[in-house]
């Protein structure tokens, strides 16, 4: 099927920032083109041109009036827990009467609470849960989304949640683009006696039964003091390995363990958190594929100091913003937004903002055939009914997002 994005107001091609692989980008890397088109056949951009030229050679396309709207590459949120039961509400007002993660984990918050609000919740519950999360975050003009178990915390549920999320995958394919991460090492249940022995109990036993099923996209793991250590990082790895499944890591969120030259190191798709990161950690990123995934809204939310930024971004890593979006220390899923209002604090130019939430976040979840409006690209875009660009990060609060029905249908085709 061929689709025409006629007459659009401005495309944010990035065509500039992916040939740079999304480092040491400049404002005019953004390579936007002014009232073209786009011409699309079964999943993959052909050519941006003028309509007339394209039309003329094509006149069994589908055309779509863009005229309103401006396009970019569609809007990845490369980290998300958004598969869960209940809320933690009450953690908030603790954090501003002055607890801290530490102090509520201890006491029986965290995510160990939300395990038992979890695993009290039926499959159904939180599949409907998720769906109605989904929806409001591909209202806002997010196409990808990464989801995350790690809510279980015991072999049945573990399994559960990842079938959930490759449900969640099949539901909503042709509209919203599902990446499933299996993250059963998110925390150690107080049952088990070190997190090895929840490695080898829990972890391990889930991703063989899921890696034979192939319906997971990526492994991750929580690799902080008191949770899990580098040698759970290198089992984990090793066994995701034997299936074929890619590498991410939370890591230097609290205190500084090395986790991104070790993620680096080991070839992950990403290194995610970063607020404790090392001199070593950040040059690690310079000479790596991994790509720096900053979680602002965690930071915010958490009110912890922010990762240096600009530090990551002068030394050439690939950097890319994603929510966290989750109950506990980061009940916020407006990606456009968290991008919007953290690019002033991190000091990140107009290129380096938008990359963070496209070009790279797809990077971040090996997604390299995305990101950018270039032939032979995949046509994923985000449309945004306003005058400019420039304007979808001027304004916050207002959401220009529009998903046209025409594009919908081709998307359903692919």
């Amino acid at each position: 099927m061929k689709i025409i994005l006629k007459d659009c107001k401005e495309i944010l091609t990035l065509k500039n920032a992916h040939q740079k692989d999304g480092r040491f980008l400049k404002p005019k890397d953004k390579s936007i083109e002014k009232n073209k088109s786009i011409l699309c056949e079964n999943g993959k951009i052909i050519t941006i041109d003028t309509f007339s030229s394209i039309e003329k050679n094509n006149p069994d396309a589908t055309i779509i009036d863009c005229s309103q709207f401006c396009i970019t590459p569609e809007l990845v949120d490369s980290h998300t827990h958004l598969v869960f039961g209940g809320n933690r509400a009450f953690e908030y007002s603790m954090r501003l009467d002055g607890a801290t993660y530490e102090d509520i984990a201890k006491s029986g918050g965290g995510i160990l609470h939300t395990m038992k609000q979890t695993n009290a919740s039926s499959k159904d519950e939180l599949f409907n849960l998720a769906c109605e999360r989904i929806e409001k975050i591909h209202s806002l003009g997010v196409g990808t989304i990464e989801i995350k178990s790690g809510y279980g915390l015991n072999l049945e549920k573990e399994i559960e949640l990842s079938e959930i999320i490759h449900e969640l995958k099949l539901k909503y394919k042709g509209t919203v683009q599902i990446f499933n991460t299996f993250m059963a090492a998110h925390a150690v249940p107080k049952e088990y006696v070190s997190s090895s022995d929840y490695m080898e109990n829990v972890v391990l036993p889930a991703l063989e039964s899921l890696g034979l099923r192939k319906i997971i996209d990526s492994v991750d793991i929580f690799l902080e003091d008191g949770y899990f250590s580098e040698k759970d990082v290198i089992v984990l790895n090793q066994k995701a390995k034997g299936f074929g499944i890619p590498l991410k890591i939370h890591a230097d969120e609290f205190i500084n363990l090395e986790g991104a030259s070790l993620a680096c190191e080991l070839n992950a798709l990403s290194a995610d958190h970063l607020l404790a990161i090392s001199d070593k950690g950040i040059e690690s990123f310079s000479k790596s594929k991994t790509v720096a995934t900053l979680l602002p809204g965690t930071g915010y939310f958490l009110g912890k100091e922010q990762c240096d930024a600009r530090a990551l971004l002068d030394a050439g890593a690939k950097v890319s913003i994603a929510s966290d979006y989750n109950p506990g220390s980061c009940h916020q899923f407006d990606l456009k937004k968290i991008a919007c209002l953290s690019a002033p604090n991190y000091k990140m130019n107009s290129t380096e903002t938008w990359s963070s939430i496209t070009l790279n976040a797809s990077s971040s979840l090996g997604l390299n055939n995305q990101g950018t409006i270039c032939s032979n690209m995949q046509s994923r875009f985000s449309f945004w009914e306003c005058n400019s660009l420039d304007e979808v990060l001027y304004n916050w609060d207002e959401n220009y997002s529009v998903w046209p029905e025409q594009y919908l249908n081709y998307l359903s085709t692919l």
